[in-house]
């Protein structure tokens, strides 16, 4: 497997995460402390998360079926993007476990 697929899947991991928690607080701002501004924040926020989710699905998804993960596996992976904090878990263990499975592309082709 490329180095790419585990760095996109990556990226998008903790850009989801980020901006999920971001939205949790901002939710807590617009709804339990009655902030202004809040609600503005909560919606660009959550456009992009839900945006960005979708991307995160589709990296993760590909990360899944290149490293041959069971069906439960996969569906694990995919709803971490909907757990605040639970992506940033989720992506520490699947970088371990993945990270033999990619090929060093730096290394030098053999000459004939």
């Amino acid at each position: 497997m490329k180095r790419s697929v585990l760095t996109r899947y990556r990226v998008m991991a903790y850009v989801t995460a980020v901006l999920l928690v971001l939205l949790t607080l901002g939710m807590i701002g617009k709804y339990l402390l009655s902030m202004d501004g809040a609600e503005g924040f909560t919606s660009v926020v959550g456009i992009a998360h839900g945006w960005l989710y979708i991307l995160y699905l589709i990296f993760a998804f590909d990360l899944g079926q290149k490293a041959k993960w069971p069906l439960g596996k996969q569906i694990w992976v995919l709803l971490a993007g909907t757990v605040p904090t639970a992506a940033f878990f989720v992506e520490r263990k699947v970088t371990r476990e993945v990270a033999p499975l990619v090929k060093d592309e730096t290394a030098a082709p053999v000459g004939a």
